[in-house]
């Protein structure tokens, strides 16, 4: 029987039955209880969730986002010259865009479609892609279409979006540390470290000695919620590309849903919030999410250096086969060994013509160099 495709706008919209049929919840970022966390905090945004079925029953689906961006939010990241600037905002009429996003735009990493064990893989994401087609043209002055973050053995299968009028183009790698089974602490980690690498693991923890770390509850979280956000604000607003900012009252629902899975450690000074990091264990991976820092005392207290030894302290004590510390700063994260991991995206505009004078832009989109440390003897 053929494929067919069904699109919801709500989590809780969605039958069990298909959660059920796709037993994808093991993986938490697929499970209904942390999109619905998203769902539930970020209302500027307009979430719909597209499934595959056979028979009746689910075989894949993708999570989708239409959000209103800057092209100058894109492009400030991107090496290019200053004339293919103009004439990208030039075809983005008002430098704003509305697009349509397949994969979580909150997330670094494939985690914004889920295919079913078993199934004809690429059967079921042409299938998906066709689904996609269909929700984008319900939507109201849509820009483009932005299909997101697949590792290069997923591009046998996303090739196939070619066919919808796709090009493919490199983002920033994720930075990943692949944690050794003998270590067991902070200590061990460190022991593998060459001499200045471990000098600078210890500079950072003696800088920040006078930071007070806290562990954050749901109270914590609820109690600090203001502060959290400014902070985080913080970091949106020095990073070069941020499609969309997180609402942190997701941070309550999904410490509700996870509990000790979820993580939010929080850092003061003189007992004010000057910091926090946040991180997500799923199943053998820990995952760096959002941070958030007071920049006036970054320098001095050693903020953010603290915070990428405590990611690896946190995936030691979860036992974490493998650190997530997601995209940017990719050389600092590089000196903790972190290695990258290329990802690839995918956008089309939605107008045919101008898709077709655009896709040599996209093709030639290079991403930033960093230099790639060495640290491990």
């Amino acid at each position: 029987m053929s494929l067919k495709t069904k699109i919801f706008d709500a989590v809780h919209k969605i039958p069990q039955a298909y959660w059920d049929s796709l037993k994808c919840s093991t993986n938490i970022y697929y499970s209904p209880e942390f999109l619905e966390a998203f769902e539930k905090a970020n209302c500027d945004i307009d979430f719909n969730y597209v499934f595959v079925t056979r028979n009746g029953e689910a075989i894949t689906f993708a999570i989708t986002q239409l959000v209103t961006i800057s092209i100058e939010t894109i492009t400030q990241n991107i090496k290019m010259n200053a004339w293919l600037k103009r004439n990208i905002n030039y075809l983005f009429c008002n430098n704003q865009i509305r697009i349509l996003f397949c994969g979580n735009i909150f997330l670094s990493g494939e985690y914004g479609t889920f295919l079913k064990e078993g199934e004809d893989k690429k059967e079921a994401f042409e299938t998906l892609a066709e689904g996609i087609r269909r929700l984008s043209k319900s939507q109201k002055k849509l820009t483009g279409l932005f299909v997101k973050d697949f590792k290069n053995e997923s591009l046998y299968i996303t090739k196939h979006l070619d066919k919808y009028g796709y090009t493919p183009m490199q983002v920033e790698p994720n930075m990943i540390i692949n944690l050794k089974s003998e270590w067991l602490t902070f200590e061990d980690y460190k022991k593998a470290l060459k001499s200045k690498y471990r000098v600078k693991a210890n500079k950072a923890d003696s800088k920040s000695s006078i930071l007070v770390s806290k562990a954050f509850d749901d109270q914590d979280i609820e109690n600090h919620k203001k502060e959290l956000q400014e902070l985080y604000q913080n970091t949106i607003n020095s990073a070069d590309f941020n499609a969309q900012i997180l609402d942190l009252n997701t941070y309550t629902f999904l410490k509700a849903s996870f509990s000790e899975a979820f993580t939010v450690i929080g850092y003061f000074l003189e007992n004010k919030l000057v910091g926090f990091l946040s991180a997500m264990k799923n199943q053998d991976n820990l995952d760096a999410h959002f941070i958030g820092i007071d920049y006036k005392k970054n320098k001095e207290f050693a903020i953010y250096p603290r915070i990428l030894n405590d990611y690896v302290r946190l995936g030691l004590e979860t036992k974490a086969k493998r650190i997530n510390l997601g995209r940017t700063a990719s050389e600092i994260k590089s000196t903790l060994g972190a290695e990258p991991e290329a990802l690839t995206c995918y956008f089309k505009h939605k107008k045919a013509l101008l898709n077709t004078m655009i896709k040599p832009f996209v093709k030639n989109v290079t991403i930033k160099t960093f230099k790639q440390h060495k640290p491990f003897k």
